[in-house]
């Protein structure tokens, strides 16, 4: 089944000297409406169109499909999507058993650092590296089509 489980973490310390891989990403969005988020993603030399569902009620998982496309039909599609994109660097940074993803936004949402860690099943254990804050599981003003509608800049002082 391609259900996406994950938990989300405001970051609060430093990270970047433990990641061992970091890729800049653009995505842009076709569609953004409640239950349904159909996006392109350039991620260094890939492509991915990608669909998602809706969230369970605690916001940890939903339904997540996905598949390469090629850089040069990502390029394209992203002139079609809806105004705006998202661009951000991700850190891959090995913490016990999983891979803590650090998202750094650029554009109207500087300032914004999520931590993600994909999980296999919702009462997965997994271990909070010291650099995590506050965690933002199911807060939608975290996800990336949020960020999209209403930029990090417009709210950061509300947090």
């Amino acid at each position: 089944m391609h259900i996406e489980i994950e938990r989300k973490f405001l970051v609060t310390g430093e990270y970047k000297h433990l990641a061992y891989n970091m890729t800049t990403i653009k995505q842009g969005y076709f569609a953004t409406e409640p239950g349904k988020t159909v996006r392109i993603r350039v991620r260094g030399d890939k492509a991915y169109l990608t669909i998602k569902g809706n969230s369970d009620p605690y916001g940890l998982s939903r339904y997540e499909f996905e598949t390469e496309i090629s850089l040069e039909d990502a390029e394209q599609m992203l002139k079609l999507c809806k105004p705006g994109a998202i661009i951000k660097d991700r850190y891959l940074i090995k913490n016990g058993k999983h891979v803590v993803e650090v998202d750094e936004f650029h554009g109207d949402n500087e300032g914004m650092v999520i931590a993600e860690i994909e999980l296999n099943s919702p009462d997965e254990e997994y271990e909070i590296p010291d650099f995590l804050g506050r965690e933002v599981t199911g807060d939608p003003r975290y996800y990336s089509k949020y960020l999209l509608a209403r930029p990090y800049k417009l709210w950061k002082d509300e947090k």
